[in-house]
């Protein structure tokens, strides 16, 4: 761990990416998403990665763009696009992990902070959390795969109310929307969010790739596309160390011992 925006840990498996600017709630800006991207990358060959989570630091966990930063910004229109590039590189290097994406949310997730969490594939929210867009408040359109991802958790429909209204939502309400995962006690967050990580690092890590792979392709996928590529994975599974494990270990009916690494 460092002084980064955004910091990594790694231990036993999990690697821990700790949003690290609390002062600013946690804001987006030019050191936030080099530090994303460059951690995110670099996590691509780490076989050793079973887990991701991503924390924050303070009350809030990401405030989204830093518009005191942005204000200061004197090229307006190319210096945004190099940081929205440098953001969405570190989003898509995440989710092309086989690991499984662990989120954990406490205080205010707005505007990237909604995208950040909808990127990932598990978050947990304490339940005094807050979710909201905010971009269109502020004059501007959303980013970091918020129109990619948005839609296919609430629906193209309650997704445009959410970016056109900046509605704020309740934990509880984000979790009705299918926005997020679940809502746990405020003080369990960090218990819960580690208990999580724990059980998906017992786990068999390219199988979990290749769920999340299948998913992503399912909504434009024809049937026959996606039943093709089903066969393949199941193929590929069965094939590996952790699919002789599971099934070994089912016939024994004791616990499986998954060790492999993900295909990424």
């Amino acid at each position: 761990m460092g002084t980064d925006a955004i910091e990594l840990g790694i231990d036993d498996g999990v690697a821990t990416l700790t949003l690290s600017r609390p002062d600013a709630g946690n804001a987006i800006n030019r050191q936030f998403v080099s530090a994303l991207r460059a951690h995110a990358e670099g996590l691509t060959d780490r076989a050793d990665v079973r887990v991701v989570i991503i924390r924050s630091t303070g009350r809030n966990f990401c405030v989204g763009g830093d518009l005191a930063y942005f204000a200061g910004i004197t090229r307006i229109e190319p210096e945004m696009l190099e940081l929205a590039t440098d953001f969405h590189a570190g989003i898509h290097a995440l989710r092309a992990l086989d690991a499984p994406l662990v989120a954990g949310i406490q205080g205010a997730a707005a505007g990237g902070g909604v995208a950040i969490a909808c990127a990932c594939d598990i978050v947990l929210a304490a339940r005094s959390a807050r979710f909201t867009l905010a971009y269109t408040a502020a004059g501007l359109s959303v980013d970091g795969g918020a129109s990619w991802f948005l839609p296919r958790l609430v629906g193209w429909r309650r997704a445009t109310e959410l970016i056109l209204s900046n509605r704020v939502l309740t934990a509880a309400e984000a979790a009705e929307a299918g926005l997020i995962t679940d809502v746990v006690a405020d003080d369990a967050l960090s218990v819960e969010l580690q208990a999580m990580a724990a059980r998906l690092a017992a786990g068999p890590a390219r199988a979990f790739g290749s769920v999340k792979r299948l998913l992503q392709a399912s909504s434009t996928a024809s049937l026959l596309e996606q039943l093709d590529a089903e066969a393949r994975e199941i193929a590929a599974n069965a094939a590996s160390a952790d699919g002789r494990e599971g099934v070994s270990a089912f016939l024994a009916r004791r616990a499986p011992e998954f060790r492999s690494g993900g295909r990424r």
